[in-house]
């Protein structure tokens, strides 16, 4: 048995952890950590593990952490799990980062968007942990930085245009709107219930910190230099992301040029990944139909009239844009079937 940790478990992409990892054959957790809930059985802090995973939280000592796990979870903060990381690598384990703070491969850039790393020899180091794209490196990596909800949604929608020159890269906008569970679990006034319910409003115009994660993936995917403007909103929900993505087409003769040629580059890009579906013509998802799942869902429309092509993206936040991107990455450094713990299908209603 693989034995985990997860660092971090009293948030949401912690419990998110529990929930998966519980139903995984080949693992484990054999601690969780919280500060703020040390001393409490995680039960109590989220009534619907009872009876189900009663495990006491403890306080987090990297060093009795390290000799208590192989794999590391860390769901820290954004410039909290810095601090623990380089220790648990020293201690030989392997670690799955869901902060953004080993995402961005620049120190510079880092620092400019959050503030000066303080382990930046591992940036280079750290895989990016998107499978779709990034599988092979995963394989060999001992720190696998998860992706961001955000990016995750848009890297994915625009990967395969991307990869072939298909779009002008200095055209895309990105529309993205999140459930309020992005934000995390403690209380601001942005997302207390009456401020949010019956609420729909955009928030860090220009300036949200996933922006140079997403340009770092969508340049190497372009082999150039990449700027986007990109907008998220907040969403009256618990779940989900939805990315509404514009970009005009290239003027080269071997582009897309039918909406049929759209389809079957889509269908032909992720034709082996199963955490993709790719939605036939004129269908495109819906927030409600990835909920509580790993699934990408993508639809495509080619806009004739514009010479744009317009793609629509939706995952849920808390499991292909957190949690169980983790798992899925979490299975292919350990050589487990990829789906392991991830087959159960979305929530609905």
């Amino acid at each position: 048995m693989l034995k985990v940790a997860i660092v971090g478990a009293s948030g949401y992409t912690g419990v998110e952890l529990i929930r998966l990892l519980s139903n995984h054959p080949e693992v484990e957790i054999t601690a969780v950590t919280s500060e703020q809930s040390a001393g409490k059985k995680i039960s109590s802090v989220f009534p619907s593990l009872a009876n189900i995973f009663d495990k006491t939280l403890e306080p987090l000592d990297p060093d009795l952490i390290a000799k208590k796990a192989d794999l590391i979870f860390t769901a820290l903060p954004h410039q909290k799990a810095m601090d623990v990381v380089p220790h648990f690598l020293k201690a030989g384990k392997k670690v799955i980062d869901l902060s953004a703070d080993f995402r961005i491969k620049d120190a510079s850039t880092y620092g400019a968007w959050y503030e000066e790393h303080k382990a930046p020899e591992l940036l280079k180091e750290a895989a990016y942990g998107l499978p779709e794209l990034h599988r092979e490196e995963i394989k060999r990596a001992r720190l696998i930085a998860n992706p961001g909800c955000y990016p995750t949604s848009a890297v994915l929608a625009l990967a395969p245009l991307l990869k072939n020159g298909l779009i002008a890269p200095e055209t895309i906008v990105i529309d993205s709107k999140s459930g309020v569970s992005g934000a995390g679990r403690s209380a601001t006034l942005d997302t207390h219930f009456p401020e949010a319910n019956e609420g729909f409003k955009a928030y860090k115009v220009a300036e949200h910190r996933h922006t140079p994660e997403i340009e770092q993936e969508l340049s190497l995917l372009a082999n150039s230099s990449v700027i986007v403007s990109f907008t998220p909103h907040l969403l009256p929900v618990n779940r989900g992301i939805l990315s509404t993505i514009y970009a005009s087409l290239t003027s080269q003769e071997s582009g897309v040029r039918s909406q049929e040629e759209l389809s079957k580059l889509y269908e032909e890009f992720y034709k082996d990944e199963g955490f993709v579906r790719v939605y036939p013509r004129d269908s495109f998802p819906n927030i409600s139909n990835v909920r509580g799942s790993n699934f990408c869902d993508i639809g495509i429309k080619l806009d004739k009239r514009t010479e744009r092509v317009v793609i629509i993206s939706a995952i849920d936040n808390l499991v292909k844009g957190a949690s169980g991107q983790a798992v899925q990455n979490m299975n292919i450094v350990y050589g487990f079937h990829e789906d392991t713990a991830l087959k159960g299908l979305p929530f609905f209603p």
